[in-house]
């Protein structure tokens, strides 16, 4: 771009399976689970990406999804996965009803934790977008990562820096 003075390369995401980069995270974090955990299913608290990105992993791999979400999610986001996954609750918008909501599917099922941004497996599954960016741009000096929970951003600044050590990898 002239006003920029630079050349922008854009990773679209949002035409991922569930329109949002949490099916890389969601995905890799399934099917690492061993056999034996994953028979119990997985469950997670989400207001709707990482629910749909999980809920479709777990169908892939023909497992049960517990999800817990706020009652208040968005009724499109709310309505994006219900027909994949197993059990759908509902909890008050805050994050320790979303945990210990979650923490009750979790006694009740034995379902394993894949929690939508503090998980090493759901991280190294996002970094796979910086992977992807510098195998067909090289060259790139800095790397924009959007910031939400974190989890995207921690597993894109650990490949592009581990690919790439002098890139600029910022949060926005």
């Amino acid at each position: 771009m002239r006003r920029a003075r630079a050349h922008l390369f854009f990773k679209c995401e949002n035409f991922q399976k569930v329109g949002a980069f949490k099916a890389r995270g969601a995905t890799n974090a399934v099917f690492l689970l061993t056999d034996e955990e994953a028979q119990r299913g997985v469950a997670t608290h989400s207001s709707g990406n990482h629910a749909a990105a999980l809920a479709r992993a777990a169908g892939l791999r023909g497992i049960p999804a517990h999800i817990v979400m706020p009652n208040n999610a968005s009724q499109a986001k709310a309505g994006c996965g219900c027909s994949l996954w197993r059990a759908y609750r509902l909890c008050e918008p805050t994050l320790a009803a979303r945990e210990s909501t979650c923490e009750r599917v979790i006694a009740a099922t034995g379902a394993a934790l894949i929690h939508p941004y503090n998980d090493m497996r759901v991280m190294a599954g996002q970094g796979t977008t910086a992977v992807e960016l510098l195998e067909s741009f090289p060259d790139l000096d800095w790397l924009l990562c959007p910031v939400g929970g974190g989890g995207q951003l921690a597993g894109v600044a650990v490949a592009s820096k581990s690919l790439k050590p002098n890139i600029r990898v910022v949060g926005v």
